[in-house]
């Protein structure tokens, strides 16, 4: 590639380059064996999540390596750091999950600093799992650097008797186990089998569907999501990812020209479609607050709700992320969505170009397996669905992609638990009747503290054939990987005194998500007479450290649950000082 030269006086890391006053510094970077001439160049901070943490990470360090050699051979000057991450299928279950949430403003606030600390001119994220993909997009957007996400790629999916097996199938399988249908035998077989390579859970949980979000959004490199880690296509994508970073750079290209109130919407269109995890609910408009643009739950649902679905996806349908990537990936889907005008075409992406120039490319159509035509969707709506009502003044969130629509509605009387671990124990000693509403309350992000994910029970009763006789509510989060009639993100939280936090044991709860109400019957006196009751946010065990700081900084589920003011509040551009 042909070496260019960079003006740097008006990069930020002329401030650690250039200038006699700069020697101390420039010694710094001898020190580490960059030439004159490289420290003459601009600066690509290359911050991954790599961890032996899990899968997710693993293959992230390795991949950093082809990044920086197309950042090199593009006339950048990379400098690879790392940051934190939580992995969910690791932390699910157990007191671990309330760090999960919490990691995702942490990997964006350590990403912030390094890149402030050293100045650095522009930004590769390489993320794995879950809460590191938004993470890493609100550094960069919180950041407006010119900026690449590159996913770390999909776990390749395990295969017992014939057929394809993910980390779902174990958890589900955990239940089946507790209830007697599967032996000792049987679940180690599967727990040895699910998870064969390096890479993120392979269906449309949450790690996948905030990889699709990140090329539908534009931060990313057409099709660079779709690849499963152990490929070795990843590594092209990599230095491509180097090289289209310092096109940016040169073109002063930056992440919220990318990340506009109409690209996020382009996101959310690809999270419905793909029947995507009811946690982009949340990241999404934690994303767009870092960029100042007004995206909150009830935006995101309004897309869902008129947004067809039909890719053919893990947990609610067949295929896996790798099956997505053979078909013709994002690109493919997001071609369908273009013939029914559903997406902004004039959106400009990682590589310079628009959406609609980057779709002129694809020559690949719909399968009619993976990918269904948009003209003959798996259903006619899109697979999440938002909720508002007397229970949820601030709106709730449904997965419904997979779920029959005669099954999308549920009256019940209420059992109510005051965390997790308490209707996990009930669930597992099959306390509680076919047609109740299990409502799990004081999991919010103040509350928890951490909005911890209900994988554990959703999928213990699951697993116990109960998925479609009960339903549940929390103010919690939910998996990607959740099945069933599982409403998340109820919002006041009962920290903050929501309604949740006033609901009793038999109280009838209606949970309709065609018309999408979620609601108790109860009047406003009653519910206001219950508040003067109310005795305050249930104690937690966490009086001091990160989680303590966390529960006294975070906002509103609706609004992303937020840790900061955000771009409307700022008063410099990192960029620019």
């Amino acid at each position: 590639m042909l070496k260019r030269k960079h003006d740097k006086s008006r990069l930020p890391s002329r401030h650690v380059t250039e200038g006699p006053s700069r020697a101390p510094h420039r010694s710094y970077f001898y020190a580490m064996g960059i030439s004159e001439e490289e420290i003459a160049q601009p600066f690509v901070g290359v911050a991954t999540c790599w961890n032996e943490a899990a899968p997710c990470n693993i293959a992230l360090n390795r991949q950093a390596q082809a990044v920086k050699l197309g950042v090199k051979q593009a006339s950048g000057t990379p400098r690879e750091f790392t940051t934190i991450t939580v992995t969910d299928g690791i932390a699910m279950g157990h007191e671990g999950m309330r760090s999960s949430l919490a990691s995702r403003d942490a990997i964006a606030d350590t990403v912030e600093l390094t890149m402030r600390g050293h100045c650095y001119d522009a930004l590769v994220g390489l993320a794995g799992c879950d809460k590191s993909l938004p993470g890493m997009m609100m550094a960069m957007v919180r950041l407006n650097v010119p900026s690449v996400f590159i996913y770390g790629g999909s776990i390749l999916p395990g295969r017992l008797e014939g057929k394809d097996v993910t980390v779902q199938d174990v958890f589900e399988a955990v239940g089946q186990h507790q209830a007697g249908n599967m032996s000792d035998e049987a679940l180690r077989t599967l727990e040895r089998v699910a998870c064969p390579s390096a890479g993120a859970c392979g269906g449309q949980f949450t790690a996948n569907t905030m990889a699709c979000v990140s090329e539908a959004i534009g931060l990313a490199l057409p099709n660079s999501s779709g690849a499963p880690a152990p490929y070795e296509s990843r590594d092209q994508y990599g230095v491509a990812s180097g090289e289209a970073v310092m096109v940016l750079l040169e073109k002063n290209i930056r992440a919220r020209d990318v990340v506009t109130r109409k690209s996020m919407e382009n996101a959310a269109r690809v999270v419905a479609c793909t029947g995507g995890s009811t946690n982009a609910g949340l990241h999404l408009p934690a994303i767009a607050h870092e960029a100042g643009i007004q995206f909150d739950l009830a935006d995101v649902c309004e897309i869902f709700r008129d947004t067809p679905y039909f890719v053919d996806l893990k947990p609610g349908g067949q295929y896996v992320a790798k099956d997505l990537y053979e078909a013709g990936g994002v690109p493919v889907v997001m071609k369908e969505l273009r013939k029914a005008g559903l997406i902004h075409e004039d959106c400009i992406t990682a590589t310079g170009r628009s959406i609609g120039e980057e779709l002129d490319l694809i020559e690949r159509e719909a399968d009619g397996r993976v990918i269904y035509p948009i003209d003959t969707p798996i259903t006619p709506t899109g697979g999440v669905v938002g909720l508002e009502g007397n229970l949820a003044p601030e709106g709730a969130i449904v997965k419904v992609a997979g779920i029959a629509k005669e099954h999308q509605s549920f009256t019940g009387p209420a059992r109510v638990f005051e965390c997790e671990e308490d209707a996990f124990e009930a669930v597992k000693a099959r306390q509680y009747e076919e047609g109740e509403v299990i409502v799990i309350r004081n999991e919010g992000p103040a509350g928890g503290p951490g909005m911890r994910e209900m994988l554990a029970t959703t999928a213990a009763l699951s697993g116990q054939g109960m998925g479609k006789k009960v339903a549940l509510i929390t103010d919690g989060r939910f998996s990607g990987a959740t099945r069933g009639f599982c409403v998340g993100h109820v919002g006041p939280e009962a920290a903050h005194g929501g309604p949740i936090a006033l609901i009793r044991d038999g109280d009838v709860i209606t949970i309709d998500a065609i018309k999408g109400e979620l609601s108790v019957a109860l009047s406003d006196a009653e519910l206001a007479e219950r508040k003067t009751q109310w005795v305050g946010p249930r104690e937690t065990i966490y009086a001091s450290g990160a989680l303590w700081k966390y529960a006294q900084l975070v906002g509103s589920a609706k609004l992303g649950a937020c840790t900061h003011p955000g771009a409307a509040a700022e008063k410099h551009v990192y960029m620019d000082l």
